[in-house]
């Protein structure tokens, strides 16, 4: 049988995309690069925090959450672009980009705070009254909103960033962790304190469901892949990841065991990859064989402390940052279970890759 040079062309595409394909569910992670990136501005030289990492992949801009400021480097070489920050600034989050905009906006937790900054100079221009423990932060594309979730307030604050200015608080019944969109004007958040999901109506700003994420407890983190409608949670207690359908609520399979204090979750919808990072210094790598299937590729060990990761779908590289700790410190019957404590100056990023 002949065969004529665009079915040629079309089985050599196919190979290699089905190559790339294997790659990634065949894991091989590994460290490709480590960025130290010093002291924090301001309480920086008493203190270490960290938290969340977003990555703007078109721009191959990342976006390193660090105590009283946002760290923001090269994607492809790791070299720091400049630092947003403000006098006034506590301890912050996470970070929302709007590009169309042209800006940014970083949560800031004690400060109660929303920062909205310009994406090409990093200047700040505006600060948004937010609600006590505003954390976890995005930003919905069908409704063209922002949405906050703030812990010990159990609140989203909605904003308008075309106006930068809050458009509603809705309650959630429980304190929120982190969320997804589904980008059809829905939105999934883990509630920690009462172990569901809740659906929120991006159109109307209400609830439409909320469902149980038992067997796993404390959901944290959480991921989407969009096409299969499938939410991939992390939870603290038991230590487990699970899948559940994005409109039934249902769990599906058994749960799988993942390490210590997950905080992150990253779906890769190029290669169905599923990628899990834990305080304790695992990243557990799945891939979604099906709607119906999750499957343990690998789990890497990377350092204590990086848990907060994000994911640049270009490169399918992972972004993770952590820094030194010393031991905890003594129980208190105010802390009866204290944690190790990070050293000051030591926070890095961990670029890890195949």
């Amino acid at each position: 049988m002949k065969i004529s040079r665009y079915t040629r062309l079309a089985l050599v595409v196919s190979t290699v995309l089905f190559a790339g394909y294997a790659l990634a569910a065949a894991g091989g992670y590994h460290m490709i690069k480590k960025v130290p990136l010093g002291t924090a501005p301001g309480g920086g030289a008493t203190r270490e925090y960290f938290d969340y990492v977003t990555v703007d992949s078109v721009a191959r801009r990342a976006y390193l959450s660090h105590n009283t400021e946002f760290i923001v480097v090269n994607m492809d070489t790791g070299e720091k672009i400049g630092s947003i920050t403000g006098p006034d600034w506590k301890r912050v989050h996470g970070s929302a980009l709007v590009p169309e905009l042209n800006r940014g906006f970083i949560t800031d937790g004690d400060a109660a705070a929303i920062y909205m900054f310009d994406m090409k100079t990093l200047a700040v221009t505006k600060t948004i009254k937010g609600e006590e423990d505003t954390d976890w932060i995005l930003y919905d594309p069908a409704s063209k909103l922002i949405f906050t979730f703030n812990g010990d307030s159990k609140s989203s604050t909605v904003i308008d960033p075309v106006k930068g200015e809050v458009v509603k608080s809705i309650p959630l019944g429980g304190a929120p962790e982190q969320a997804v969109a589904d980008g059809k004007g829905m939105i999934y958040d883990n509630i920690e304190s009462t172990n569901e999901v809740v659906a929120i109506d991006t159109k109307s700003l209400t609830i439409k469901s909320r469902f149980s994420v038992a067997p796993t407890g404390m959901p944290v983190s959480i991921a989407m892949d969009r096409k299969t409608r499938r939410l991939f949670i992390g939870g603290r207690k038991p230590t487990t990841l699970v899948m559940i359908d994005a409109d039934t609520g249902k769990v599906i399979g058994e749960p799988f065991p993942i390490g210590d204090r997950v905080d992150a979750n990253t779906f890769d919808a190029a290669t169905n990859t599923l990628a899990a990072a834990t305080r304790e210094g695992t990243l557990h790598i799945f891939h979604e064989d099906s709607p119906d299937k999750l499957s343990v590729v690998e789990t890497v060990k990377t350092e204590f402390g990086a848990k907060t990761m994000g994911l640049d779908p270009k490169t399918h590289k992972l972004y993770l940052t952590t820094s030194d700790f010393g031991p905890a410190p003594a129980p208190t019957d105010k802390q009866p279970n204290p944690q190790p404590v990070a050293t000051p100056g030591t926070f890095r990023l961990l670029i890890y890759g195949q």
